[in-house]
């Protein structure tokens, strides 16, 4: 196809209201128990029954995502509905924290040792409550979220493995993600303190894991911005780093922050470079700053999640600032993503290829895979080539 906005919204828009909802909506709903099953093979059948907390949230800020901002469809609330009320009645201990997995019937399974499963439930209520006027859902959504700011100093609390002192890190996962966890919440916080947690959360991420000298972003560094010499201090994941910038993205346009979204364009074009792989094509999942062997086994799978935010960032990068390199960048992708990741015989995408860019695993769902990512890029890339259909690029036009 030509790559016009146009076609490209359609695209999107079909892919997302035809083909990927339909999916989660036919086979992940466990109307006997509640919640969702995230494990599925390829033909949408369970080959596990367990539930990630990750993906109970997700899924019901999908679905209410999807009802507040496409349309009110009464199915789509429903979906909710069914993944809300059993994270209420299952998902948390007794103080309050999220637990990280349950069994089908909802009794715990891992403690809540991640705070990321309180960001994505706080994500989630505030959504559904938003879509329902549900105010037990609303006062959930601000518990889970003033429990996340409480805990952000030491967020596994107890269950912390390191020893302390010995070489202290900071991680960008958290700081990126309030970002986006504030603009999802944004309806119901003060306007005040909105402001202070996205403005604390981007200079954490620019002023300490975006690199300018190395161009590079990087995942953990020392308290001062240094890079130790080890696994963690030399680890960079493409998809992260692209994820955070068009959270960035997002904070400029909303505060019409100019500089912002140029700083956030550069750092994307940086991790496109360092990350595409020349031989193959696609991003890999994990690597090294200084071309080390990397830690993880699994450095050179082309993941689907790590595409739809490259996917994302080039489109949103491109209609914000009008730089040719991103619109390069984004035909590079979309010639890759798409004629690879979606699976036209049974619907969704695959999450999972080896480096070579085949399928690795025959499921479109697991512990870690939902219905989250390929549906919220969807929806976005649908929303991003609306406006440059109808408003076209910012013209500078510029490649560096």
């Amino acid at each position: 196809m030509k790559l016009e906005p146009k076609a490209l919204a359609d695209l999107y828009r079909r892919a997302l209201l035809n083909d990927v909802v339909p999916f989660w909506q036919h086979h992940s709903l466990d109307e006997e128990f509640g919640g969702y099953f995230t494990c599925l093979d390829r033909e949408g059948r369970v080959y596990d029954t367990d539930k990630f907390v990750w993906l109970q949230a997700r899924q019901v800020w999908t679905f209410s995502a999807l009802y507040n901002r496409v349309e009110k469809r009464p199915e789509w609330l429903d979906v909710a509905r069914l993944g809300a009320n059993f994270l209420r009645q299952h998902g948390t201990d007794a103080a309050g924290n999220w637990y990280f997995s349950l069994d089908r019937q909802g009794r715990p399974l891992i403690q809540p040792y991640n705070i990321f499963s309180d960001c994505f439930a706080a994500m989630a209520f505030s959504q559904y409550a938003l879509a329902t006027g549900d105010e037990e859902a609303k006062d959930l959504a601000r518990r889970t979220y003033e429990n996340i700011l409480r805990r952000r100093e030491n967020p596994k609390g107890k269950y912390e493995k390191r020893v302390p002192g010995t070489r202290p890190l900071k991680s960008m996962a958290l700081p990126m993600i309030l970002v986006n966890l504030a603009l999802e919440m944004a309806w119901q916080l003060d306007p005040g303190e909105f402001e202070q947690i996205v403005r604390e959360s981007v200079d954490q991420v620019l002023s300490l894991f975006v690199d300018p000298e190395r161009r590079l972003i990087f995942e953990h560094v020392a308290p001062d911005g240094s890079h130790p010499d080890c696994f963690e201090g030399r680890l960079i994941i493409p998809g992260h780093g692209l994820e955070a910038m068009w959270f960035l993205m997002d904070v400029g346009e909303r505060f019409g922050d100019r500089q912002l979204i140029e700083q956030a364009a550069e750092a994307a074009v940086w991790m496109l470079e360092f990350g595409w792989d020349d031989e193959h094509g696609g991003l890999f999942y994990f690597m090294d700053a200084d071309g080390k062997p990397p830690e993880k086994l699994e450095w050179d799978q082309k993941l689907w999640w790590v595409h739809n935010e490259a996917l994302m960032v080039t489109a949103m990068g491109y209609r914000l600032t009008g730089r040719l390199e991103l619109w390069d960048w984004y035909t590079r992708l979309h010639e890759y993503t798409w004629s690879r990741f979606p699976d036209p015989d049974y619907g969704e995408w695959w999450g999972y290829l080896n480096r070579r860019g085949e399928v690795f695993l025959p499921a479109k769902g697991g512990k870690w895979k939902g219905c989250f990512h390929v549906p919220r890029a969807l929806w976005r890339l649908w929303l991003e080539f609306e406006k440059m259909a109808s408003e076209g690029p910012q013209q500078s036009g510029e490649r560096t």
